[in-house]
C-alpha cells in the first residue's frame, strides 16, 4: 500500500485561476489542471529563482519531489502553450502557510480576514463577501 503523500506548503496562493490562449474563447479552449503545488514549484523556481533545493525546503517536500512536482508542471505548461489549451489553477495536495481569502466582488487576495479592506467595488456587497481559500 502507498504511503499518502503529505500536503505541499504553499506560500502564496496564484491571483488568477488560470490562463487562456490569445484568440480562442474559452468556451472552446480544452481545459488542462495545473495544481497548486504545481503552480507554486514553477513561482520558487522559475519566478522566484530559488535552487531546486530551497524550494523544496519551501514547500516542505524532499529534493526528488520538487523535481518530481516541477517537471509535471513544465509538461503541462508545454502542452497547454504547444496545443492551444486553457491552464485551470486547482486542487492537489496542499495547505496554504498563512489564512488566504478572495473577494468574490473585487477578486483581490486578502492574507487573514481582519485584512480586507474594503474598496468601493465591495462596498455595497454583504458580510459573505470573502471566500476562504483554505477551505477549497
Amino acid at each position: 500500500m502507498a504511503r499518502p503523500q503529505k500536503n505541499r506548503k504553499i506560500c502564496n496562493p496564484p491571483p488568477m485561476k488560470g490562463f487562456k490562449p490569445f484568440g480562442i474563447p474559452l468556451c472552446k479552449a480544452e481545459k488542462i489542471k495545473l495544481t497548486y503545488e504545481e503552480y507554486e514549484s514553477i513561482r520558487l523556481v522559475n519566478y522566484v529563482m530559488l535552487p531546486q533545493d530551497k524550494a523544496a525546503e519551501k514547500m516542505n517536500v524532499s529534493r526528488p519531489t520538487i523535481t518530481r512536482i516541477y517537471n509535471k508542471a513544465l509538461k503541462i505548461i508545454a502542452k497547454a502553450f504547444v496545443e492551444g489549451k486553457a491552464i485551470e489553477i486547482a486542487g492537489g495536495n496542499y495547505k496554504f502557510e498563512k489564512e488566504w481569502f478572495k473577494c468574490k466582488k473585487c477578486h483581490k487576495l486578502i492574507q487573514g480576514v481582519n485584512n480586507h479592506i474594503k474598496c468601493e467595488n465591495c462596498l455595497l456587497y454583504n458580510e459573505n463577501e470573502l471566500i476562504n481559500l483554505n477551505l477549497s
